[in-house]
């Protein structure tokens, strides 16, 4: 006989009583196993208390803030940080993102998001931490070992750069990717600001490997922040 399961792990920290309550309904009510917090520093305590599968933080709480929780907690926990932020505004996403933050929501939020965006996160932090050779979604598949992209089984000709921003995304699905990042990566730090030419790049990525490309289905858009591969 197989032991059962142990049900995943979720931390809430948020100075909202009525957030904490409605978020704990929400993921309880889906099996999750709830912890909430009400502040930075009892969030960080229950964090090494209970070792979480996934944390979600709130960014606008007195005392400690959301920003410096999220740079305390990823210098030892590498589980993923899902951050609400009340303001919605980009500066503030990208800051908690290069903090340390896997993704973020903006309050108020539907709980099909909510529990959209925890899927997403569960399930790439379960998945292989040595690169994938080859994934497949859909009716693309990418082979990183050989450079080769495939949709619906014919041969997609990528150039070398867009090939480079494809495989980024894709090693980083459902994660949101700053368009900084992304320069970064495939550019370096001196094309850190040059994100006219990012976007020329993933329209004619989306050209050659969308069904719809003016309807994307691989290479999800997040205004202000950068760019979404997605999996669902």
């Amino acid at each position: 006989m197989s032991a059962p399961e142990k049900p995943v792990k979720i931390l809430i920290i948020d100075d909202e009583e009525q957030i904490r309550r409605a978020l704990t309904s929400i993921l309880s009510a889906r099996k999750y196993a709830v912890f909430a917090a009400a502040g930075g520093a009892e969030g960080i305590d229950a964090a090494i208390e209970h070792s979480p599968d996934l944390v979600i933080l709130d960014l606008a709480m007195p005392g400690m803030a959301g920003m410096e929780v999220c740079r305390e907690l990823r210098t030892w926990y590498f589980s993923p940080i899902l951050v609400l932020s009340v303001k919605g505004a980009d500066s503030d996403k990208i800051a908690a993102l290069d903090a340390g933050a896997d993704d973020y929501i903006t309050k108020p939020f539907s709980a099909g998001e909510l529990l959209a965006r925890v899927r997403a996160l569960l399930r790439r932090a379960a998945s292989p931490t040595s690169p994938t050779p080859l994934i497949a979604i859909g009716e693309l598949e990418i082979d990183f070992a050989q450079r080769r992209v495939r949709r619906a089984g014919q041969e997609v000709e990528l150039t070398r750069t867009e090939f480079d921003i494809l495989a980024f995304l894709a090693q980083n699905a459902d994660r949101v990717v700053t368009s900084k990042m992304l320069l970064e990566k495939v550019w370096g730090e001196d094309y850190a600001e040059d994100t006219q030419t990012l976007r020329v790049h993933i329209s004619h990525l989306r050209k050659k490997i969308e069904p719809h490309p003016s309807v994307p289905r691989y290479i999800l858009t997040e205004p202000g922040i950068g760019f979404r591969f997605s999996t669902q």
